[in-house]
């Protein structure tokens, strides 16, 4: 615990006073890493429970917003979409140097690779199946009932990210690559005219879920750390952008066998959404799929900026940065199928 900075004796009086843990000696272990916030499991006696805090050092004001993940997550205990319990938040500086929450530490199945490669037919296809329904309930929130009303901008959700990763990308001192400039140029005059508000994710995927240890059962929905109001198809095709992504390039299950593995074909796997939901992508799909191209191109090209800078957070940040041009070719190319369909 010494190692992260942290105090053991003012956390411990901290979570005395809020009456949670027990008596004892409290251990700290890292369970994550990589871009996102410093997550713990902390144990006090025979109590579990993670600890969610705001990486160390000086930060821009809007990263690592913590606090948004705690509001969103206690936001959504009373609803379908699982998440786990909410202990605490904190922002006294006092007790670790910088804000945390604390919540419930859910035992499940964290699964990282799409393909599913341990797991049987049926059981890929209920899993899929599983997370179809969840992102499926998350944009069924009602929230303005939720609380939620003032958690981000509603409206003109498209037109505000396009400006915000085009202004990124041209900020960038690091050469972007033709594709991304095409695509800088083509989505702002294709936005479609359809302009629905619900809660979004922001990063839905199947290693931020954590499933039933042998159940296909997802038990929460985890790191909400680019949750806002947004457009649901947005969240949605960012979510089913594995399948346009060759395996053998990065987090996709393109090029796979995928009846023989019983995942999905994407056209199944947007219908079951499109039944559950009532909406329809119809044909500004490729629309859908360029603009998340772009969004994940233009993320990986401000890591890979780091990674020259030698100020990325995770040892493999210049290999996924390399990522970035393959992707803005592939969203390229949903933007000229668009154009001809």
């Amino acid at each position: 615990m010494k190692a992260q900075g942290f105090d053991p004796g003012r956390l411990a009086d901290y979570l005395r006073a809020i009456g949670v843990g027990e008596q004892g000696n409290l251990s700290l272990h890292a369970i994550t890493g990589g871009q996102s916030n410093p997550t713990y499991l902390l144990a006090s006696g025979s109590f579990q429970c993670v600890l969610r805090t705001k990486p160390p050092g000086q930060l821009q004001p809007s990263a690592h917003a913590i606090d948004r993940e705690f509001k969103v997550m206690k936001a959504l205990e009373s609803t379908t979409v699982p998440v786990p319990k909410m202990l605490a938040y904190c922002d006294d500086a006092n007790v670790i140097g910088r804000p945390f929450y604390l919540m419930e530490y859910i035992q499940g199945r964290g699964l990282v690779d799409q393909s599913l490669p341990n797991l049987e037919h049926s059981q890929r296809l209920a899993i899929y199946a599983e997370m179809n329904r969840v992102i499926s309930d998350l944009h069924a929130v009602d929230y303005v009932g939720a609380g939620l009303e003032n958690f981000g901008k509603q409206g003109s959700y498209f037109s505000r990210q396009i400006a915000r990763w085009t202004r990124q990308c041209q900020e960038s001192k690091l050469p972007i690559c033709q594709e991304m400039r095409n695509l800088m140029d083509w989505l702002p005059e294709h936005i479609p005219s359809d302009d629905e508000t619900s809660l979004v994710h922001g990063d839905f995927r199947l290693d931020n879920l954590i499933f039933h240890p042998t159940e296909p059962k997802v038990l929460a929905v985890l790191d909400w750390e680019l949750s806002t109001l947004g457009h649901p198809m947005a969240d949605f095709a960012y979510h089913c952008m594995s399948w346009r992504i060759p395996a053998k390039l990065w987090r996709g299950v393109g090029g796979l066998d995928l009846n023989a593995l019983g995942i999905p074909y994407e056209h199944s796997y947007v219908k079951s959404y499109e039944k559950r939901t009532g909406r329809e992508a119809g044909q500004n799909w490729e629309f859908y799929m360029a603009y998340n191209l772009f969004r994940m191109a233009a993320i990986l090209h401000g890591i890979s900026e780091r990674a020259a800078q030698g100020n990325a957070a995770s040892s493999d940040a210049a290999e996924t940065a390399a990522v970035a041009i393959p992707l803005a070719q592939i969203g390229w190319e949903c933007a000229t199928r668009h154009d001809i369909s």
